[in-house]
């Protein structure tokens, strides 16, 4: 039972102590409900006994026996086969092959005595008919022949001779330089050149560069010489203070912090600010063996669990 005058919060710091014995549910004594309820409600199945089979029909449903296939009719396997035979005899359309009498051999490699085709033209060692052979001509001959090789002599060809063309000895130098002329004249600017033929993965001059070169630095005035860090002779030593160091110790700041509310929310309708019991509060523990047995023993399984004592 609770102390009187303390609440739950106060006692074990919880907002309502719930009971030990039971979760709510009503005390029910045990053989109150049947073990089949429905068992004794409404008409059962009385089958009237069990009956033995026997050669009479006493035990089964049906009041006679019926056959598996009723009204089935007689069939001939003999005249099924004939007919079938039949029907296939009237697609051939000749007579039967009949085979010669004996087996042929052969008499000789490429030939065709006791075959079925007999022999093949294409395969035949007969000469083809060709036309008669007729012998060429014979060459022509000069009477009588000319003396000279050819080159340098006159009147040794065939053809006519080549008549004499002057040539100029510049001839070519001045088409060329026609040529030249009449191009350059169609010419509307300078010369295309374009920024993206290939190049080397190295430049022939290291120290070339793309970009535009930096504006020239002003001379600066010399400034006086700075004198070097001596450090001091002997050491400070930070005796809980900033004596030892490089800056004077900083001054502190007060931050203020963000105003405190007067008045909250709860207090403003009227109700009271929810505040938790100071310090741990003593909480009742379970012990292992009663947890085993709150986990096996439920509203379900409380029938069939057998009692066992400790």
């Amino acid at each position: 039972m609770p102390i009187e005058g303390k609440n739950d919060m106060d006692r074990i710091g919880l907002f309502q102590e719930m009971g030990y014995i039971s979760i709510g549910d009503k005390y029910t004594t045990p053989g109150s409900k049947p073990f089949n309820e429905a068992a004794s409600k409404n008409r059962q199945l009385l089958p009237g006994g069990s009956k033995s089979m026997a050669n009479t029909l006493g035990g089964y449903f049906d009041s006679q026996c019926k056959r598996v296939f009723e009204g089935e009719s007689y069939t001939d396997p003999l005249k099924q086969r004939r007919q079938y035979r039949m029907q296939q005899a009237k697609k051939n359309l000749g007579k039967a092959f009949l085979p010669s009498n004996g087996e042929k051999k052969p008499s000789g490699v490429g030939n065709y005595y006791g075959t079925v085709g007999g022999p093949i033209t294409a395969f035949s060692a007969a000469v083809k008919a060709r036309k008669a052979y007729t012998a060429p001509g014979k060459n022509f001959y000069t009477n009588p022949p000319k003396q000279g090789t050819g080159y340098g002599y006159p009147n040794l060809t065939l053809g006519k001779q080549y008549t004499y063309s002057s040539d100029d000895y510049d001839r070519a130098r001045e088409m060329m330089k026609k040529e030249s002329e009449g191009h350059k004249s169609r010419l509307k600017g300078g010369a295309f050149r374009l920024n993206l033929h290939p190049k080397d993965f190295f430049d022939g001059n290291p120290y070339r560069t793309d970009k535009p070169l930096p504006p020239l630095r002003k001379k600066e005035a010399k400034k006086e010489a700075v004198k070097p860090f001596k450090p001091s002779s002997p050491a400070k030593e930070p005796g809980g203070m900033k004596a030892g160091t490089f800056d004077p110790y900083p001054t502190h700041s007060n931050d203020l912090y963000a105003k405190r509310l007067t008045k909250s929310a709860s207090a403003v309708k009227g109700g009271k600010n929810f505040q938790p019991p100071a310090g741990p509060k003593s909480y009742p523990i379970k012990s292992i063996m009663t947890s085993h047995v709150i986990k096996s023993v439920n509203p379900v399984t409380y029938k069939a669990v057998s009692l066992t004592s400790y």
